[in-house]
């Protein structure tokens, strides 16, 4: 039921994009010959006309569409009819092809509303941290850090703490010797160990037997992130040079000795990379009776554990009022459509995978997952989420997307006529071919995902 729910949620959102365009097509007189909802691809699952409008349902229920008599090369209205789209002036036609997105951010921030409005709150996306539990083992750092049960978790190597997903990321990527090391931290080892080793160069084979000293202050890396990592809105990756085999052997063969006896293999500048692919200390500042507590180091083992359970709380803004039920819908809407359009920025720039591409086969998935678990109320802020992609997304200055019909008018606006059907066909053919590889490139992506996750 909670996946039907969602197929609904998402079935809204697509036909009040299309309402937007036939809606303002009929307000200026333009005349709609069909109301497609999905794609003209493969069979047809319903027709039926009503009125001068035929509605047609397809099976391809991924998008939909509104057809004018100027997609009809055989229709029978006179070339010279007012009511063809392309007799309209420029800014009404450009009105008709913009009011797809436009309906889309008028539904997203109605949805918010409805939501405030029944609910009395809306979610933050913050959420406040605590030590639900802690299961290291005897011996582990984490029991002489001072960390206590019910503590809550303030920041984390200087990042503050919105969200498990930050603690978890950083101290996985902090797990010890896990051959990542950056160029500042072996460089200020190497200088160490050069100060200790004076009569040795940086390139040179130490001669075998020769026992070097190794510095007991060595220098680490502190994983931290960006305000945008820290949400998920950008694909975190530890920067750093990933140390070789042989390295690593090296490391091994040291563990935590003072002095190191040489086999004859390597260079003292190999030993700094492997001394400083070490312990990475995680700091914590915690708040304990209404006071900040700053903890002593904590350092998770190879697999990047520390030993530690956790609780979240959402905090949640009330909207009571119209005032706040305004200010915090909208205020709720702006700050994730910002997040979005950065995570689509980092999406185009490479940052984020490909493969963390997904569509509406994951969104259906998870939607579903999100209406059963916490309630019909995250369904309806998903799709609100949703309709305000579908806006970007149309908007954008793709041919076969309205983005790309707007340019087009702004082509004719510039140089006083009509660019020329054929081109624009040619042109939206090939983008369209190219939408069409890239939907099924993304239901690749969510089928391995569900399958992933064991459906």
């Amino acid at each position: 039921m909670s996946i039907i729910i969602m197929i609904l949620l998402l079935s809204l959102l697509i036909l009040v994009h299309e309402a937007g365009h036939f809606l303002t097509a009929r307000a200026f007189g333009i005349k709609v010959e069909r109301f497609g909802f999905g794609l003209p691809i493969g069979p047809t699952l319903f027709k039926k006309q009503c009125g001068d409008v035929e509605v047609v349902v397809h099976a391809f229920l991924l998008g939909g569409y509104v057809s004018f008599p100027d997609d009809d090369k055989d229709c029978d209205l006179p070339e010279d009819s007012p009511e063809r789209f392309a007799n309209k002036p420029i800014w009404q036609r450009a009105f008709v092809v913009s009011a797809g997105v436009v309906a889309n951010v008028v539904c997203a921030i109605a949805l918010v509303m409805v939501v405030a409005i029944f609910s009395g709150k809306l979610p933050s996306g913050t959420y406040d941290i605590y030590t639900g539990s802690i299961s290291a083992p005897k011996g582990a750092s984490i029991w002489d850090s001072g960390l206590q049960i019910g503590d809550k978790l303030e920041t984390i190597n200087g990042c503050k703490i919105n969200n498990v997903y930050t603690i978890v990321t950083i101290v996985k990527n902090s797990a010890k010797s896990n051959g990542i090391v950056s160029q500042k931290v072996i460089d200020e080892n190497f200088a160490k160990l050069k100060g200790l080793n004076p009569a040795l160069n940086k390139d040179e084979i130490i001669p075998q037997d020769l026992s070097i000293r190794l510095p007991e202050d060595l220098s680490v890396d502190v994983i931290t992130m960006d305000k945008f990592a820290a949400k998920g809105a950008k694909y975190f990756k530890k920067e750093g040079i990933k140390l070789e085999p042989r390295i690593r052997e090296l490391k091994k063969t040291i563990g935590d000795k003072t002095v190191y006896t040489s086999n004859g293999e390597y260079t003292l500048y190999d030993v700094a990379m492997a001394v400083s692919d070490g312990n990475h200390p995680i700091n914590f500042t915690v708040i304990r009776d209404g006071k900040t507590v700053e903890l002593k180091s904590i350092y998770p083992d190879e697999k990047g554990l520390i030993g530690i359970g956790l609780n979240a709380e959402q905090k949640m803004i009330k909207t009571k009022t119209l005032k706040s039920i305004i200010v915090d819908s909208n205020k709720y809407l702006w700050d994730n459509t910002y997040t979005m359009m950065y995570s689509l920025g980092q999406l185009f720039t490479g940052n984020i995978p490909l493969k963390e591409m997904h569509g509406v086969v994951a969104i259906t998935k998870i939607g579903g997952d999100i209406i059963q678990k916490t309630g019909k109320s995250a369904g309806i802020l998903l799709a609100a989420l949703i309709s305000m992609n579908l806006a970007i997304l149309n908007i954008l200055p793709i041919p076969a997307l309205d983005g790309g019909h707007l340019m087009f008018l702004l082509a004719e606006k510039i140089i006083g006529k009509p660019v020329e059907e054929k081109v624009i066909e040619k042109i939206s053919s090939v983008f369209f071919t190219l939408l069409i590889i890239l939907m099924l490139f993304v239901l690749f992506n969510d089928i391995v995902l569900i399958v992933g996750k064991g459906g």
